[in-house]
């Protein structure tokens, strides 16, 4: 508060399931503690309250939607460095840990997140080569050098395309453009929640402020 700042946001990965209930009393605690400043905390994407694994387990939907302001979903990587390539958020999925969502946590508190990035990988795909991070724009440029057909998978809702570079490597990238941002700000409206959360801001890229502005009913917070 003495800064000036809007908030904290919490964003804590990889804790033992065993320390759930700690994870969800520290949130809690801070919020007593910053009042009137808001508590967010990002939650890893789930579908069911018992899902196995590091990331999931101690992110406790129900209780985090008591202890936080604005308990926000991290809808996406499904496409990573490290994975093989697909969207970064594709639509069934995000709908999927939505849906969920909505069972544990009110939807006037409930914050989706959308990415603002893509990735760039080499085909066929190898763990010991991670993709490599791109923005929105940076992908477009891509296609445009290499001249590739820019595609939009209709079931993911995003934009996708192959290319070979000046090596002649085959490479594969994934990206959001103003239809892939539609299609998530329309799943934002019917499932009638809060708003949406921006990872990250480091890369502007203006069709997606451009609907946001129009949809002035729809709360904007940037991570």
């Amino acid at each position: 508060m003495e800064k000036g700042y809007y908030g904290v946001d919490v964003d804590m990965e990889y804790i033992p399931g065993e320390l759930r209930q700690n994870y969800t009393d520290l949130v809690s605690f801070l919020k007593e503690q910053l009042a009137p400043a808001p508590i967010f905390v990002a939650l890893a994407p789930k579908t069911s309250r018992d899902q196995r694994g590091l990331l999931y387990e101690a992110h406790d939907y129900e209780g985090m939607g008591r202890a936080a302001d604005r308990p926000l979903i991290m809808t996406y990587e499904w496409g990573y460095a490290f994975g093989p390539p697909m969207a970064v958020a594709p639509l069934p999925n995000v709908r999927r840990v939505m849906e969920y969502a909505l069972q544990e946590i009110p939807p006037e508190k409930l914050l989706m997140g959308v990415p603002n990035y893509g990735y760039d990988w080499k085909i066929p795909f190898d763990r010991n080569f991670p993709a490599r991070s791109i923005g929105n724009y940076e992908a477009v440029a891509i296609a445009r050098k290499y001249g590739a057909n820019i595609h939009y998978d209709e079931t993911a809702q995003s934009p996708w395309f192959r290319y070979y570079d000046a090596r002649r490597q085959e490479h594969e990238v994934w990206f959001e453009d103003a239809r892939s941002y539609q299609a998530k700000l329309n799943l934002v409206q019917e499932l009638g929640i809060a708003g949406i959360s921006i990872w990250n801001i480091m890369r502007w890229y203006k069709p997606l402020y451009s609907l946001l502005d129009s949809l002035f009913n729809i709360r904007k917070v940037n991570r």
